[in-house]
């Protein structure tokens, strides 16, 4: 049996393209079996979304177009958090159109006055961003050291959701942050 075969060699990368395929249920039980049991990095692909909700602790979802986004956890809780993190996507886009209609004609008037600095409060916000990304890295980080955790996808899913969503949360403002950061720094530069 190949399967047997394949981890009675050691290794520590393991690259499974359609494992399921073909496989009866005792066979596929025991596949899961040990790849939950496997020490190393494990690449999967399978459209399989039970078996992948069963095995993996990361997803990567190709968008398209180039478009790719990790997501922790299995099949079904890549799809949550994609759909959180589009949601907040979705809702900052309306304040941030608004926002700019309304400093556009701000924008422009300052572009006419050359050497003209960024106001106390946008300095402000500026010298605070970097605190704020190192927080929200922090958080990001410890959030995703309890997810990593492998007795976390054994808890009910009203103890990992919370989780989850709140990872999903902090790495959009994270975003935020960064972009923002930018934004200001570009600012900067140009007065």
């Amino acid at each position: 049996m190949l399967l047997a075969r394949i981890f009675l060699k050691p290794c520590n990368l393991l690259v499974l393209d359609e494992p399921t395929n073909d496989l009866d249920i005792e066979t596929l039980e025991l596949l899961e079996e040990l790849l939950a049991n496997y020490q190393g990095t494990l690449l999967l692909v399978s459209h399989d979304r039970q078996f992948v909700d069963n095995t993996v602790t990361n997803s990567w979802v190709f968008e398209g177009e180039g478009v790719i986004h990790k997501f922790v956890g299995g099949y079904h809780d890549a799809m949550q958090q994609r759909e959180n993190y589009l949601a907040v996507i979705d809702a900052e886009k309306p304040k941030s159109k608004a926002v700019s209609k309304e400093e556009a004609p701000k924008k422009q008037a300052n572009s006419n006055k050359p050497g003209k600095k960024l106001s106390y409060k946008l300095q402000r916000e500026l010298e605070a961003l970097p605190q704020l990304i190192e927080n929200l890295e922090n958080e990001i980080t410890n959030l995703q050291d309890s997810v990593n955790d492998p007795a976390f996808f054994q808890k009910s899913n009203e103890e990992t959701q919370p989780v989850l969503q709140r990872l999903s949360e902090a790495e959009a403002e994270l975003e935020t942050a960064f972009e923002r950061w930018e934004e200001l720094e570009e600012m900067q530069k140009e007065s």
